[in-house]
């Protein structure tokens, strides 16, 4: 797969206890971006973060949080990502969870796909 040039950049932020059917959203997700052969999606663990409901979680020790704020970023080209946004609309509605959907230009310079290694 060949991807260079202009794309977008789609940004997710949901949280680490968001479930759908015994899966958490994030993982869900980045499943279903693999189904649509988006050119790859990675998840961050946040540290510290709030939402809509402004209730602060943090890894801190002495305030153990179980909802840490979890981001998924996709590249890919835009008429790609835009077919993947219903989806994840679907995805946030079944699992009736807050979150938040980015959106931003992005210059892809090089994308390599690792070959295969000969056994």
């Amino acid at each position: 797969m060949e991807l260079k040039g202009e794309a977008k950049l789609v940004r997710i932020f949901v949280g680490e206890s968001d479930i759908i059917h015994h899966i958490p959203v994030y993982e869900r997700i980045v499943h279903e971006a693999r189904k649509m052969h988006l050119a790859g999606a990675t998840v961050f663990k946040g540290v510290m973060g709030y939402g809509g409901n402004s209730r602060i979680h943090t890894s801190k020790i002495l305030r153990l949080s179980e909802d840490m704020p979890m981001v998924i970023e996709i590249v890919d080209e835009e008429e790609k990502i835009n077919n993947f946004l219903p989806l994840l609309h679907d995805i946030f509605e079944e699992a009736n969870c807050g979150g938040l959907i980015t959106m931003e230009k992005a210059e892809i310079i090089s994308y390599v796909v690792a070959k295969k290694k000969a056994d």
